[in-house]
């Protein structure tokens, strides 16, 4: 019988949940402590390491563009993604707490070893209007290279960013600051209709110096001067052949990439120009990778039907302009052709041998190229 001393089973029950139910509340609570401790720890370590630089040893020059207009959280992010500094949330912290003011768009030289007060003070003194080479370094433009395949290079050998380089060729105010100094050169360039790029062709093959203090307008700019230069002897015959400065470079790309001996290239050449005469179609498989975008060696039926101005299968004569930078030795094969007389009007190459078959018809490029088949089989 209950004599009222003892809790009934269930009352019993009741209160071993509600002790275990706060027993893990207070384990919950306890470890939001702990955590927010080790996060508040780790966060205030973080944060006094993102007020010092990123890499007090590191004092390779970063070249950062901060465009008009940018507010200190936008330049913050800007610093970060460049690796100037470890934190852009930190960054504007400090500039908004110390009351740094007053940013200057521009293009400017900082290092991973400044302090946030030096590049703070830096972005209110100004950059440069133009990007800038801070240290020597060489740019190879190597012949038969498109302005895209160069434009690659550039960040590897210089301080110079690919958008920086792609941004300033298809300036058009900066190309007709070239077309007035080199009227020769770029004239029938600036002419040009449906062009990718004006300046396309127009970098001349060779090594050049990005010195110190080095504009990227400086350093294209010594590239046009050195095909200007390339061409000083040719323009009277360019002009005697009835030839525009685009369609001798246009050629040339093709016979460039088209030919491997200076022989091959001027009976090319002469294949070329005897197409063109002819009213036909250059054919050059170089133009549609062009148009395509590709350096793939084996092209489809539907590749040779690209829409593109720069697929001369489906279009005659040379096209907007040209497809790479040509040698000299491939610009003397177009105004000194071979074996016109000849009336070669198709070539072949043998792909393990490396020698060109010419044929005057079409039923004779057939038999040489059903032969070359059979033979690389």
């Amino acid at each position: 019988m209950d004599n009222g001393t003892n809790p009934t089973p269930s009352r019993q029950e009741s209160g071993k949940k509600r002790s275990f139910g706060r027993r893990i509340m207070i384990g919950v609570v306890s470890l939001l402590v702990v955590l927010a401790v080790i996060i508040g720890f780790f966060g205030y370590h973080y944060f006094q390491s993102a007020l010092k630089p990123l890499d007090s040893s590191d004092n390779d020059v970063v070249q950062v563009h901060v465009p008009m207009g940018a507010t200190s959280n936008k330049i913050g992010q800007i610093l970060q993604d460049k690796k100037v500094v470890k934190s852009g949330m930190v960054f504007n912290y400090y500039v908004k707490s110390n009351k740094f003011t007053n940013f200057q768009a521009g293009y400017y030289q900082l290092k991973p070893s400044m302090t946030l007060k030096q590049i703070a003070r830096q972005l209110q003194k100004g950059g440069s209007a133009e990007p800038i080479q801070s240290t020597a370094g060489k740019v190879l433009v190597r012949e038969g290279e498109t302005i895209d395949q160069l434009a690659a290079e550039i960040p590897i050998q210089t301080d110079f960013t690919k958008k920086e380089f792609m941004s300033l060729i298809k300036d058009q105010a900066f190309f007709n600051q070239l077309a007035a100094k080199y009227p020769q050169l770029l004239g029938s360039a600036k002419k040009a209709k449906h062009v990718r790029y004006r300046l396309e062709g127009y970098l001349a093959p060779a090594t050049y110096q990005a010195g110190k203090k080095m504009t990227l307008k400086q350093l294209i700019t010594q590239m046009v001067a050195k095909m200007d230069q390339n061409l000083q002897s040719s323009y009277a015959t360019i002009k005697k052949q009835k030839l525009t400065v685009q369609e001798t470079l246009t050629l040339a790309s093709l016979v460039e990439r088209e030919g491997v001996t200076q022989t091959d290239r001027d009976k090319i050449a002469g294949v070329f120009l005897n197409r063109i005469q002819a009213g036909m179609a250059l054919q050059s498989d170089i133009s549609v990778q062009y148009a395509l975008k590709t350096t793939k060696s084996t092209l489809t039926y539907k590749d040779l039907k690209v829409k593109s101005p720069y697929n001369l299968y489906i279009h005659t004569g040379y096209g907007p302009g040209p497809f790479a930078s040509p040698s000299t030795s491939s610009i003397h094969s177009v105004l000194h052709p071979k074996d016109r007389k000849k009336g070669y009007y198709y070539f072949i190459a043998n792909t393990k041998t490396g020698k060109v078959y010419f044929s005057q018809t079409y039923a004779q490029h057939q038999e040489k190229t059903s032969s070359l088949a059979s033979d690389n089989k």
